[in-house]
């Protein structure tokens, strides 16, 4: 067997709730091509001068917020740590070595692709750990891997797994997760995605052809096989399928929007829209977040709940990320035996 070192991605979280600390990482986040897609100039003056100076004093209160949750560490970066450990021991006693790094801050990716590199692996899986591929995300962290690689001296064989919203144990660990609940006590279910700009799943496409020009809420083909929404929409199938959920007890949203010009229906607006009919008990799935962090714990489990108390509700219950359920690890395990 090869020698093979597996490469898992996360988002990033800042070091500390600080200001300090949540500005270098916003600012590090913030100033990412892929993430605010626009002009290099205009994106400096905005971030630098704008977003992050007015904004990490805000998030560091959150952030602090999510700490207390996490009884004192970040909760992404604890679960992304345990997946690693728990894919480690699925290859005890073989020729494999699992590593995790942040695209944003720590562990960086600097310094675990140059433990990488002294190890002289034969082969490297990338693995980022974002179901759905979006170029704000997978596209990231799969580009600064490659930057970081592409000045080694001797290159390994590199396989990268750009996206896995059809993984068996994904899907199945979520189904688990749901299991925990009584789904006939809620009115209404939300499957809750990362948002995105309209601009950047339309980039997806070639020529004239737009998302909005696709069938992406009901299936996904040859061409938008790489759109966020239509494999957003595709996890949501899958999941529904196996818990026998109709289409008219769920619908497929998008959070943490910037502008109005993001996907929609916003996550926030479904939520206040059903207080406002009466409903008392939402759940709330949020499949392209496989660990637990600030956009499930704080902006689901919290604001939220605020938003559905204020228009009548009583019970806003999100439905936990995967984490290190064993179905999830399976998962992961099968992806990398793949490519090995």
């Amino acid at each position: 067997m090869k020698k093979t070192g597996v490469l898992l991605l996360q988002l990033g979280t800042p070091d500390s709730p600080s200001t300090r600390d949540v500005r270098s990482y916003l600012s590090e986040f913030l100033n990412d091509g892929r993430v605010i897609d626009i002009p290099w100039l205009l994106r400096k003056i905005l971030v630098n001068g704008v977003i992050v100076p007015f904004r990490a004093p805000k998030s560091a209160k959150i952030y602090k917020e999510l700490w207390e949750h996490g009884k004192g560490v970040s909760p992404l970066l604890e679960n992304s740590l345990a997946v690693q450990e728990k894919v480690q021991e699925a290859f005890k006693g073989e020729d494999i070595t699992v590593e995790m790094a942040m695209r944003y801050k720590n562990p960086s990716m600097e310094s675990v692709l140059e433990k990488m590199c002294l190890a002289n692996y034969d082969q490297i899986i990338i693995l980022p750990l974002f179901p759905q591929y979006a170029s704000a995300s997978s596209g990231s962290a799969i580009e600064k891997a490659m930057q970081i690689i592409g000045k080694w001296w001797v290159i390994p064989e590199i396989k990268i797994i750009n996206q896995f919203w059809d993984n068996e144990g994904y899907i199945d660990s979520i189904v688990e997760r749901a299991k925990e609940f009584n789904l006939a006590s809620f009115d209404h279910i939300l499957f809750s995605y990362h948002g995105l700009p309209e601009r950047q799943v339309d980039k997806v496409y070639e020529g004239k052809d737009l998302c909005g020009d696709q069938p992406c809420e009901s299936e996904v083909n040859e061409k938008n096989k790489f759109c966020y929404k239509a494999t957003s929409f595709a996890t949501t199938r899958l999941i529904a399928a196996k818990l026998g959920i109709h289409e008219s007890q769920f619908t497929v949203c998008f959070q943490s929007r910037l502008d109005k010009k993001w996907l929609t229906p916003f996550s926030d607006k479904v939520v206040e829209e059903w207080g406002k009919k009466g409903a008392k008990n939402l759940l709330v799935f949020s499949p392209a977040f496989v660990a637990d962090c600030l956009e499930t714990i704080i902006e689901i489990g919290t604001e939220y709940q605020e938003i559905f108390e204020k228009h009548g509700g009583k019970k806003v219950q999100l439905v936990p990320s995967s984490n290190t359920h064993p179905l999830f690890i399976n998962g992961l395990v099968q992806l990398i035996k793949e490519r090995i």
